[in-house]
């Protein structure tokens, strides 16, 4: 009797707790929802991964002041420069989950630098917000240089001419570094600290080629001095529709470099999808079009699934070219 007595209490709170779970996550629930119905209440810090004055602080600041419009708060740049850009990102993944901390995140630190360092966070410590922009890149030599095509420049590292290849970091190299992977060939790199430094080592004749930012080449590409002689990026450069992309010209060889936000992982979808809505919205806009192509960047409008299966797309793609160019890692 003791026994029957003790099944059927026990069969009798059963309802009462899948009533009592029931009421919690619809508690739950709704706080969420209540959460996110006034988000955002105060203002919205974008961390930014390098420092002032440079292409991706400019690019954010242009963002923040479009998000604002669309939020009614302020949105505060704040900048945190540092290992390759991977400091602000590392910051981002430890913040409160509150949608109040965002982050630029960037195809260097998401895609390529995991394979070269080690680093305070993985893709999983995300919630990625939307997908921005794309800096374009291209090969550029001197205008007087005997490399007219991108031929003539892999023939002279074919044949061990001694072609030196400056830039600001070794992964922008990536793509001619497998293009010389494939055909044979062999390139001197020298790293400068600046994108600038390095166009100047160009143009005073201490490099031979570089992979660069419009930012960086057009005055002087426009003045004359300096000319394209292919797109590194999926695309052609506006200013110069006759110079082709790597894979047009026959390699399939491919060197991308977004630009996103993400926000900590566990951000609530509701609140994500604010931020994705304000982010995107301002991405569309015309100022920020206009100051995008200033930089020499292309709008890039994901919502954030699709940013982070380029992302990871990525991640797997540069693995393998790293692997097959034999870069060496950082740390």
């Amino acid at each position: 009797m003791a026994n029957t007595t003790s099944q059927n209490c026990s069969i009798d709170a059963s309802p009462r707790a899948h009533i009592a779970l029931a009421a919690f996550l619809a508690l739950s629930s709704l706080g969420t929802a209540a959460a996110a119905a006034d988000f955002p209440k105060n203002e919205i810090h974008l961390v930014v991964n390098y420092g002032p004055g440079g292409n991706t602080d400019v690019a954010a600041r242009v963002l923040a002041k479009g998000m604002e419009a669309r939020l009614g708060r302020p949105v505060v740049v704040e900048n945190k420069p540092g290992a390759l850009g991977t400091l602000g990102p590392g910051y981002v993944a430890r913040q409160t989950p509150d949608g109040y901390t965002v982050g630029v995140v960037t195809y260097s630190t998401q895609a390529i630098l995991p394979h070269l360092m080690k680093l305070p966070y993985g893709a999983q410590d995300f919630a990625f917000v939307a997908g921005v922009g794309r800096y374009r890149y291209g090969i550029v030599v001197r205008t007087d240089s005997p490399y007219l095509t991108l031929q003539d420049l892999l023939n002279a590292a074919k044949k061990g001419d001694g072609v030196f290849l400056g830039s600001p970091s070794a992964s922008v190299n990536l793509a001619v570094l497998e293009l010389s992977r494939q055909t044979g060939g062999k390139f001197e790199q020298v790293l400068y600290k600046s994108g600038t430094e390095t166009v100047n080592a160009l143009l005073g004749k201490q490099i031979d080629v570089t992979v660069a930012n419009p930012s960086d080449v057009l005055p002087h590409m426009q003045a004359g001095k300096l000319r394209m002689i292919a797109s590194v990026g999926p695309m052609r450069w506006p200013e110069y529709p006759d110079v082709p992309t790597l894979r047009e010209s026959g390699w399939p060889v491919q060197i991308d470099s977004s630009i996103g936000l993400a926000a900590p992982l566990g951000t609530p979808p509701e609140v994500l999808a604010i931020l994705q809505d304000a982010a995107l919205a301002a991405v569309r806009d015309a100022a920020t079009l206009e100051s995008f192509d200033k930089l020499g960047m292309d709008a890039m409008p994901l919502n954030g699934a699709e940013y982070a299966a380029q992302l990871k797309k990525g991640l797997q793609e540069m693995g393998q070219m790293i692997r097959d160019t034999q870069m060496p890692r950082i740390n």
